[in-house]
């Protein structure tokens, strides 16, 4: 096999690891000067679409966009938005800051992590919630804050998780 017919073995798996719409940007931003500096909103719509990065979606990026792949996987690890395992459906995330800290958001993430079974940085078993920490959010004067997907959740107390919670489906194990 010729090295050209080998590029366009290795293109097709790339476009069919891919969505289309994200194929199609991909080749849109190829297109424009610089067209490598579009690598992280590349990576945005791809996680976007999967929920996380794996190896085979990051390769196919760097395939299309003809960058190496040591390159995108070094600016996917970079950035602590993206994330290389699927999340849950919903993700919370407990500020921790200086506020939020002293008014007690290390007991409400230790009910978190008692209620749901699971450390910072996972995802339950039953992929419906994933659990973050934030350092700040910027909203000290509601400390301590807990986010469920877009949703501040002010003065939370460790009592009040369970209920908050229950909001997105969860159901206390007896």
């Amino acid at each position: 096999m010729m090295v050209s017919e080998l590029m366009k073995v290795e293109d097709d798996k790339a476009r069919a690891s891919l969505p289309e719409a994200i194929v199609r940007y991909i080749e849109s931003v190829r297109s424009c000067e610089h067209g490598e500096s579009y690598l992280i909103a590349v990576l945005h719509k791809v996680q976007e679409h999967f929920g996380y990065l794996d190896m085979r979606q990051m390769s196919a990026v760097s395939q299309l966009m003809q960058i190496p792949s040591a390159k995108v996987t070094g600016v996917a690890s970079f950035y602590h938005f993206f994330t290389f395992v699927p999340r849950g459906k919903h993700k919370l995330a407990i500020c921790l800051g200086t506020a939020c800290f002293v008014k007690g958001a290390g007991q409400v993430l230790d009910k978190i992590k008692e209620l749901l079974r699971v450390d910072v940085g996972h995802t339950t078993k039953d992929q419906l919630f994933s659990l973050d920490v934030a350092r700040c959010v910027g909203a000290c004067a509601l400390a301590p804050v807990l986010i469920v997907d877009e949703k501040v959740y002010a003065n939370v107390k460790p009592d009040d998780v369970a209920r908050i919670l229950e909001e997105y489906g969860f159901a206390a194990k007896k």
